[in-house]
């Protein structure tokens, strides 16, 4: 998949393309239809698909301190709309100046001129250009004197609950991260470099991995998880470990800083300063306070247990930092 950011990096030979168009955080289900759905009438027209997206977050510099929580870090995000048959990705710096663009001059600057749009593909909801002005209707009017088509993909839904990124980031907010996984179309990734902690895992036994994420990033309620651990830099489906993830302020030991630990499961390397991924497969209990370290280690047995019961994979032992 061919990558640009920025419409000068667009080769100036470029040809007609199939364009669809979104932030796409998440690449959810939905998402997943509407850029399938390119690729499709890109294949049948003989001619590229084309994403294109933003960043940063429109929301955060139209509306500064609005930044909603992140699914998929840019590179991830990359892998997943590969993954899904794109022939290039065009990542356009969302700024202040490009936020004044009229929808008429988005179509005509971006899709017309630079991408050489045949066909736009979008979903029903979708609006574009100053103010979020354009709609899917003014879109047509304007592909009409452009000379491009424009197909909607219908949104993906549950019964009533449409899948969307604000749908799913309130899912894991709440921990809810089985329905979240079911919308997503796989489990939600947490991705960062492991730091030191306490040491306090290691004391009980339990020697941990202190997962430090970006600052967006959108990190599960309170509680303890069961996820699949993938160390280094993983593709979009390679997550060979298990582990048990506390994510809290260890409320047992008076801590304040809120925190995400990861303990995996037959694994003993040292891997400071590694970047791992943590995709939650299910939540297994909310954070408690204990009066003694006896039964937090009997609860920490319980949740190693349980995890390794939902998700256990034959592993090396290797340690963990912690």
């Amino acid at each position: 998949m061919l990558r640009w950011r920025g419409l000068d990096s667009v080769p100036g030979g470029w040809g007609r393309s199939v364009v669809t168009i979104g932030v796409f955080d998440g690449v959810h289900r939905g998402h997943q239809q509407i850029i399938g759905h390119a690729v499709k009438r890109a294949r049948e027209t003989g001619v590229p698909a084309v994403v294109m997206t933003f960043d940063p977050h429109p929301a955060e510099v139209v509306r500064p301190g609005s930044h909603p929580a992140v699914l998929t870090e840019p590179s991830r995000k990359a892998e997943l709309i590969a993954g899904l048959g794109v022939d290039a990705l065009c990542v356009i710096p969302f700024t202040l100046d490009f936020s004044k663009l009229s929808a008429e001059g988005f179509v005509h600057d971006v899709l017309v001129d630079t991408l050489h749009a045949g066909f736009v593909v979008v979903g029903e909801n979708f609006r574009f250009g100053h103010k979020a002005a354009g709609d899917v209707d003014l879109l047509r009017r304007l592909g009409r004197t452009f000379g491009f088509g424009v197909e909607e993909a219908p949104l993906v839904a549950a019964g009533d609950t449409v899948f969307s990124s604000t749908y799913i980031r309130s899912l894991i907010a709440a921990g809810d991260v089985g329905a979240a996984a079911a919308a997503l179309g796989r489990p939600h990734r947490l991705e960062g470099v492991v730091v030191r902690g306490d040491q306090r895992g290691r004391q009980l036994g339990f020697p941990t991995a202190n997962l430090m994420s970006s600052q967006y990033a959108a990190v599960p309620a309170d509680g303890v998880y069961a996820a699949r651990v993938a160390i280094g830099h993983p593709t979009p489906s390679d997550t060979n470990r298990v582990g048990a993830v506390s994510i809290g302020t260890n409320p047992t030991f008076s801590g304040r800083e809120r925190r995400v630990e990861a303990f995996i499961l037959d694994f003993d390397a040292d891997i400071y300063g590694e970047r791992i991924a943590l995709d939650f497969v299910e939540r297994l209990r909310e954070q408690r306070t204990y009066t003694s370290l006896p039964p937090l280690v009997e609860q920490i047995n319980d949740d190693v247990a349980r995890t390794r019961s939902l998700l256990s994979e034959p592993g090396t032992v290797e340690e963990s930092a912690g």
